[in-house]
């Protein structure tokens, strides 16, 4: 067993798990610690993969000030107890072991702060699997997952075209996985739509880990 790439770069949200419970209820929060009525919970899942400061002034109207502030509120509720109001999707935690064991570095490339990203991963057993988790800083010096690339690269300088794969359920994945010049993965079980992810460009789509498994692991 071998890997196809040899750097496995993989989102987190709606990649390798479901945080829906925790974000939107963690935003529900924010939207009413700011004053502002709050939406069915469906209509919050749009706020699972964009950063969230752009979130909260693009669906929520806030400015840039109030969308600050409202990260702040956000974090509260998230910190308490919303990271783990999450849930792994089926085979994920197995498709990391063996690409861990075929020889692949496997890499975590989330806009969340890396500090509840490594909470998160611990707490679902799969911390153990990963070469390096980057993401965003408490105080959102990485908030684009462009942002986040820049930081992976400076750690592994030779990422290139024929390497490495980029596996997410958003635009915003893809779309940094083109910028840098790297194949990309997008996952339909997420929360990006499959129009969304061909749209931007996808290299290859998978609707489940075992589709996954078969397009990064040679057996």
């Amino acid at each position: 067993m071998n890997t196809v790439f040899k750097y496995n770069l993989f989102d987190l949200d709606g990649t390798l798990t479901d945080p829906a419970p925790g974000i939107t209820s963690s935003v529900m929060y924010a939207l009413e610690r700011s004053g502002l009525a709050v939406p069915p919970r469906e209509e919050l899942y749009r706020y699972i993969g964009p950063p969230l400061v752009f979130s909260f002034k693009e669906y929520a109207g806030m400015d840039e000030e109030a969308a600050v502030r409202a990260l702040g509120f956000y974090r509260e509720r998230f910190s308490a107890g919303g990271l783990f109001e999450n849930e792994i999707y089926p085979g994920i935690a197995e498709l990391l072991e063996k690409l861990k064991r075929g020889g692949g570095k496997v890499i975590l490339a989330t806009g969340k702060p890396e500090e509840f990203a490594v909470m998160i991963l611990e707490h679902f057993g799969i911390l153990k699997y990963f070469d390096f988790v980057a993401g965003n800083t408490l105080d959102e010096k990485r908030p684009e997952k462009r942002d986040v690339f820049n930081h992976i690269i400076s750690v592994f300088p030779d990422i290139g075209p024929d390497n490495t794969v980029m596996v997410g359920d958003r635009c915003y994945d893809i779309l940094a996985a083109k910028e840098f010049s790297v194949r990309s993965v997008g996952v339909l079980f997420g929360f990006g739509s499959e129009e969304e992810l061909k749209e931007s460009g996808a290299d290859m789509l998978a609707a489940s880990a075992a589709e996954l498994e078969r397009l990064l692991i040679r057996e």
